[in-house]
C-alpha cells in the first residue's frame, strides 16, 4: 500500500527561506566580522605572505616548466605546469600594469598530470603514513618527468605546494598546519615542507633529482594566482578575488598588510624588486567558514534546527558554521536530515520503515541532489529515488520525490545567498567596493570560481550569479561578476614558483 506524503513542503521549509533583502543585510554583517576577523582572529584570515605586486606579474617574465603538487580534501594532484607567457608585451595586467586595446591571456600547459583519491584511512592515520603517501606519488610523476624532459639527476627541482586546510607561514616556502577538518584526523603544528620533503626522500630513487619547496598556498590562494595570471582582463576589470565552492568553501583575497594583527604579519614577505612595504597588500586566506563567521549566519536566523543537528553530529562541532551550509561535503548530509524529518513528521512513516541508506550519515549524497530535478538526463525523479533507495514497507510517489527535490532546491538557494554576502561582504572589507572615479567605465571586479559544487549541484552557480547582481544594485557603477577558475590548485602552485623565486624577500 502506497503511503501517502502531505505536500506541505512550503512550510516546512521555511526556515531556510532567504531573500535579497536579507542577503544585502547580511552581507554588511559579515564584512565588518571579516574586517575584525582580520584584525584579530588567530585561526582566520591568514597571510600568505607574497605580495599582491608579486601576485600581478609582469607579462612574459613567468615563463618555464615548474614541479606542483595540489593536496586536496578529497585528491592528490601532481603536474608539471608549464608557463608559455603571452607574446603580447603590453598585456594589461588585471588591473594594474599598462592599458592596451585588446587583451590577451596568458597560456599555460599541464603536463605529466596524475590524479589520486586520498583514502580515507591514509586521512586517519599518522601524518608519516599520509606524506610518505605523498611522496611516493610525486616520486612517480618526478620520475616520467626525468624521462620526458631530461631532467638532470643533480639539479634541484623547484616546487611549488598547494596545501587545502589552514596553516600558518612565516615565509612563502614554509608553513605550519593548523587544524584540518574535513575527515582528516592529523594533528596541527606539523611543519609541511619538511614532511613532503621527507615522503618524497624516502622513496627517491637513484637518478632523480632533489627537491625544495619554493612555495607554499592554501588552494583559495592558488585559485586566486591561477586566475589573475590567466585571465585577459580588460582595463574595466580585476580579477578581485578567488572562491573555493567544492567540498569545502573558501576566499581568498590581497588585503592591507595593516589590516591584519601584529602577530599574523609574516616575517619575510615576497615582494617585487620596486615595492615599498609600507604600501603592500598580501594575500590573505580566509578560511571564512571557519566559527567566526556563525554570529552573522545567527542575527539573521540562517542556521536552522537542522544545521544543529548536523554540526553535533560532525567530527569537530561548532568548528565551520558556514561550510557545513554551503560546502558539498554537508550538503547531501543536511539534504537527508531534512527529508527524514520530512517523512516521519509530515509524512508519518515510522523512522524504522525508512531504507537503512537513509537512516546512515552521509546516506544521501551530494552527489546524487545535485542533479535530482525534474527534467533531468538522469529520468524522472521518481525512478532516481526508488532506484537510489528501494523500500519494502511503503512505496515511494511523487509526492515524496518532489519534496526531497524541493529540499535539494532550498538547501541550493540558501547556499547561493550565502556565498553571494560573504562575497561582498569580502570584497567591501577590501576596499574594492568604492566607487569607480570616471562613471562613464564604470567598474568589474570578476571572482575566479571553482569546485564541482557550485557548478553542479542545482542552480548553484547561476542563483548565486543572480544574489550578487540584486545586492550590487545600490553600487550602480561597480558590478560583480563570477568567472570560472577550474584548476587552479595545481596550476597556481606551479604558477607560484618563478614569482617567488623572481621576487624579493623583506623583513617585516
Amino acid at each position: 500500500m502506497a503511503t501517502s506524503i502531505n505536500p506541505a513542503i512550503d512550510d516546512f521549509l521555511r526556515p531556510l527561506e532567504i531573500d535579497s533583502s536579507r542577503i544585502s543585510e547580511l552581507s554588511t554583517d559579515l564584512a565588518s566580522t571579516f574586517s575584525h576577523l582580520s584584525a584579530q582572529a588567530a585561526d582566520q584570515f591568514l597571510p600568505t605572505p607574497i605580495s599582491e605586486s608579486i601576485l600581478r606579474p609582469v607579462a612574459g617574465r613567468d615563463q618555464g616548466r615548474y614541479l606542483a603538487i595540489d593536496i586536496g580534501g578529497t585528491n592528490l594532484r601532481v603536474a608539471f605546469v608549464e608557463l608559455l607567457g603571452t607574446d603580447d608585451d603590453t598585456v594589461q595586467v588585471n588591473g594594474a600594469g599598462v592599458l592596451k586595446k585588446t587583451t590577451t591571456a596568458r597560456q599555460l600547459k599541464r603536463q605529466l598530470e596524475h590524479s589520486w583519491p586520498i583514502q580515507d584511512h591514509l586521512k586517519n592515520e599518522n601524518s608519516e603514513s599520509l606524506f610518505a603517501w605523498i611522496g611516493s606519488k610525486v616520486v612517480q610523476v618526478v620520475a616520467k618527468g626525468c624521462q620526458t624532459f631530461n631532467l638532470p639527476p643533480y639539479e634541484e627541482l623547484s616546487m611549488g605546494v598547494t596545501f587545502s586546510f589552514p596553516m600558518k607561514q612565516s615565509s612563502l616556502s614554509q608553513a605550519t598546519l593548523m587544524a584540518m577538518g574535513k575527515g582528516f584526523a592529523i594533528t596541527s603544528n606539523l611543519d609541511l615542507g619538511g614532511h613532503l620533503l621527507k615522503g618524497y626522500e624516502k622513496h627517491r630513487k637513484s637518478g632523480l633529482p632533489p627537491i625544495k619547496i619554493a612555495a607554499i598556498s592554501n588552494d583559495a590562494v592558488a585559485t586566486l594566482v591561477s586566475f589573475i595570471y590567466q585571465f585577459p582582463a580588460a582595463a574595466h576589470q580585476k580579477a578581485a578575488m578567488g572562491l573555493i565552492v567544492g567540498t569545502g568553501c573558501n576566499a581568498t583575497i590581497p588585503l592591507k598588510l595593516s589590516s591584519l594583527h601584529q602577530d599574523k604579519r609574516s616575517v619575510a614577505i615576497s615582494v617585487s624588486p620596486d615595492q615599498d612595504i609600507a604600501d603592500v597588500k598580501i594575500a590573505v586566506n580566509t578560511e571564512w567558514s571557519i566559527n567566526g563567521t556563525a554570529p552573522p549566519l545567527r542575527k539573521f536566523g540562517l542556521i536552522t534546527h537542522w544545521d544543529e543537528e548536523l554540526d553535533k553530529a560532525g567530527e569537530a562541532p561548532g568548528f565551520q558554521p558556514l561550510e557545513y551550509m554551503t560546502a558539498g561535503r554537508y550538503l547531501g548530509e543536511l539534504a537527508r536530515l531534512i527529508f527524514v524529518d520530512y517523512l516521519t513528521t509530515v509524512g508519518r512513516i515510522p523512522i524504522e520503515s525508512l531504507p537503512k541508506k537513509l537512516q546512515q550519515r552521509f546516506g544521501l549524497t551530494t552527489t546524487f541532489i545535485s542533479h535530482f530535478l525534474p527534467g533531468s538526463e538522469r529520468g524522472p525523479i521518481l525512478n532516481q529515488l526508488e532506484a537510489e533507495f528501494p523500500v519494502e514497507a511503503f512505496k515511494w510517489t511523487e509526492e515524496g520525490a518532489h519534496a526531497l527535490y524541493r529540499i535539494a532546491k532550498a538547501i541550493e538557494i540558501r547556499a547561493a545567498g550565502v556565498i553571494a554576502a560573504a562575497t561582498v561582504g569580502l570584497l567591501k572589507c577590501a576596499g574594492e567596493l568604492e566607487e569607480v572615479s570616471d562613471p562613464r567605465h564604470g567598474k568589474e571586479l570578476v571572482v575566479g570560481y571553482t569546485g564541482g559544487c557550485i557548478q553542479y549541484f542545482q542552480d548553484y552557480l547561476a542563483d548565486t550569479q543572480r544574489f550578487l547582481d540584486e545586492i550590487m544594485k545600490p553600487y550602480k557603477h561597480v558590478k560583480v561578476a563570477l568567472q570560472p577558475c577550474h584548476d587552479g590548485g595545481i596550476t597556481g602552485a606551479g604558477i607560484l614558483v618563478p614569482a617567488a623565486l623572481a621576487g624579493r624577500v623583506v623583513e617585516h
